[in-house]
């Protein structure tokens, strides 16, 4: 129940309180009294408040002096001026107040012979002060209700119309029918007086007796002229509050057991079941016994459970789980868990793995795999030459003053380049781009990890010179430049077998290893990067030593027929390479589709609290500690 802001019938502003006069302001709606009778009343409903209201006597005095004997009743220019001052004063502050939610509110009922009023306040400071006034005319069934159904028609309307203030607040009501207090507790009254004392069980009510010459608002309310056309208010008096539901049990209050429960406990079957969901009844229900309080289910066991629904079965199923000998088990075990201390429900699989999904200290475990990385998105590059991976390997054993290898690996033919280094600063590998540019052409990308060596000025004076993109891989996705890193293990696996047990000798091996990794066979080009560059196999020592075909058919070569020979093999140096590009980009799909695959289908939304994979963690000392720190609250979605 919202209680700031705007309650019903009143916006609290800065200046105190706005009235909301379409829906509630009875007073302001009121037309000007056309009989003495009506005079007196209006009078008598201001009056009330008359200490609220400066110059009480000299404003009411053109209207007082109608009522004075032998004056004829004529109601001039001055008391309408007069009437209409009251009715601003009357509905305006300081006599209409925001309510107190400490106070307890007081309701000032009244029936007459064709309408009914009411008066919501609070009493303050020793006054009462009106937050809301009500005015109804009764139908013509109601008029015809006895005095006692009337006054309590009255209480059933004001609590329907002030429910908003009434609902959780302590209640005053104050009638002139004395009866009203002793009927709360009387159990043979008329139905419909039953049925109005049960839809008041829901308040916290006390009755009063006040005499009628004390209760003048709510009199005067009640006897408002025109009753057989309700210009106040159109509808009908409500004699059912809009959330009547006393008394009825609600469908989520029902045990999942109820029908099994009543039929063993009272031989009762429901009405309205069909022939295959009586059939279906009758052959789940054997399976249960009652035992007052309480419903026994045999299970499959031949173990005997208890059955348990609501807030219970979820706190049996949180003890099992998270309770001082649950242990946070995985959902399986913590049902079983639930199934030896003989408890049963249909849904306890299901409720299990659902309270462990929202189980915070679960959802903190473990670490990252790779049904959790990000989908694939491969570059495919078209052109060769174009786009260079870059990255340092080591350091490594000392082997003529170098400790580092620079690898450059190009995407397209996956040709590699490497040079041992002593240090890996932002120096050498300026040094070695401006050596690989000027053997292989300027690139459009080079792709690098975001190390001090390759993010510098040096480095970036170089980018701009050349008119080269710098790309940059995230320290959590080392992924984007791939490429490089599967370059630097297969070189790192050459070394690792040829240098034996003397690892200072790397750097003597490392040419050899370059050019065993540029003529092996790569599956995602379907060639070697040696024939990708240079359009025919690379000669091997051992083709000599052995004197393969071509060394022998080649011994004595005519020049012109290896020219000519040689445009042709230039002229198919382009197809294949179209050949590489198409074979590339059907390993790279292929692949793509075999790792997304594996990835768990989760979609993150704005506003979502997520947990965040602290990766280096490593770090840290402690085997207890948790790799996931936040919740965090997700501010945006990446595609």
């Amino acid at each position: 129940m919202c209680r700031e802001g705007i309650v019903l019938g009143h916006k609290i502003s800065k200046s105190g309180i706005e009235v909301d006069r379409a829906k509630v302001d009875v007073i302001a709606k009121l037309p000007h009294p056309t009989t003495v009778k009506g005079v007196r009343s209006f009078l008598g409903h201001a009056g009330f408040y008359r200490r609220f209201i400066q110059d009480f006597s000299k404003i009411a005095r053109p209207m007082t002096h109608l009522l004075e004997k032998e004056t004829p009743f004529v109601f001039s220019k001055d008391c309408i001026d007069a009437f209409q001052t009251l009715k601003k004063k009357l509905t305006e502050a300081p006599i209409l107040v925001v309510p107190d939610w400490n106070l307890p509110f007081e309701l000032m009922c009244d029936a007459s012979d064709f309408a009914i009023g009411a008066v919501l306040g609070q009493r303050k400071m020793k006054h009462f002060q009106p937050i809301h006034y009500a005015s109804k005319t009764m139908t013509e069934a109601q008029i015809h209700y006895t005095i006692t159904e009337k006054e309590m028609l009255v209480v059933v309307y004001a609590f329907e119309k002030f429910w908003p203030y009434l609902v959780l607040s302590k209640s005053i009501v104050y009638t002139d029918h004395s009866a009203l207090k002793y009927l709360m507790n009387k159990q043979d009254a008329k139905p419909r007086l039953l049925r109005w004392v049960l839809l008041l069980q829901e308040f916290d009510i006390t009755i009063h007796d006040k005499k009628g010459s004390e209760n003048l608002a709510a009199d005067h309310l009640s006897r408002l002229e025109n009753p057989h056309k309700d210009v106040l208010e159109n509808k009908d008096i409500n004699e059912h509050f809009p959330l009547e539901t006393l008394g009825a049990i609600a469908s989520e209050s029902t045990p999942w057991f109820a029908d099994y429960a009543n039929y063993h406990a009272g031989n009762f079957i429901i009405k309205g079941m069909t022939t295959q969901q009586k059939k279906k009844f009758f052959k789940d229900v054997k399976h249960y016994f009652w035992d007052d309080p309480y419903l026994f289910r045999i299970c499959a066991d031949q173990i005997i459970r208890r059955c348990v629904h609501g807030q219970e079965a979820i706190d049996i199923l949180r003890a099992c789980h998270e309770g001082p000998t649950g242990g946070h088990h995985s959902a399986n075990l913590t049902a079983q868990k639930v199934f030896d201390a003989g408890f049963f429900w249909p849904t306890i699989y299901r409720d299990a793995h659902t309270m462990i999904k929202s189980c915070d200290t679960c959802q903190r475990q473990g670490k990252i795999s790779q049904r959790d990385e990000m989908p694939q998105n491969a570059i495919q590059v078209c052109e060769i030459f174009d786009v260079w991976g870059i990255d340092f390997m080591g350091p490594f054993p000392s082997s003529h003053g170098n400790k580092y290898i620079l690898v450059a690996v190009d995407y397209l033919s996956k040709w590699v380049e490497a040079k041992a280094l002593p240090t890996n600063d932002a120096r050498v590998v300026v040094k070695f781009l401006k050596s690989l540019f000027a053997r292989f052409g300027t690139p459009r990308a080079i792709i690098s990890d975001r190390g001090t060596h390759f993010c510098n000025d040096q480095f970036a004076k170089v980018m701009s010179k050349y008119g080269v993109t710098h790309r940059l891989a995230t320290a959590y996705h080392p992924q984007t430049s791939g490429q490089v890193e599967v370059s630097n293990r297969g070189l790192k696996r050459i070394l690792e077998r040829t240098v034996g047990e003397n690892c200072a000798s790397w750097f003597d091996k490392l040419d050899d290893a370059l050019w065993a990794f540029c003529t092996a066979f790569k599956t995602p080009i379907g060639c070697t990067p040696y024939k990708l560059v240079y359009e025919n196999s690379c000669h091997l020592p051992i083709e000599l030593e052995h004197k393969a075909y071509w060394a022998l058919k080649h011994a004595n070569f005519d020049l012109k027929t290896a020219g000519d020979h040689r445009k042709l093999q230039l002229n198919e140096l382009n197809e294949l390479r179209d050949q590489a590009y198409e074979n590339s980009l059907i390993y790279k799909e292929r692949t793509k589709k075999l790792h997304d695959s594996k990835i768990k289908n989760r979609i993150f939304n704005v506003g979502d609290r997520v947990l965040l994979f602290n990766s280096r963690l490593k770090i840290f000392s402690g085997k207890l500690k948790t790799h996931w720190s936040g919740p965090f609250t997700n501010t945006k979605v990446f595609p």
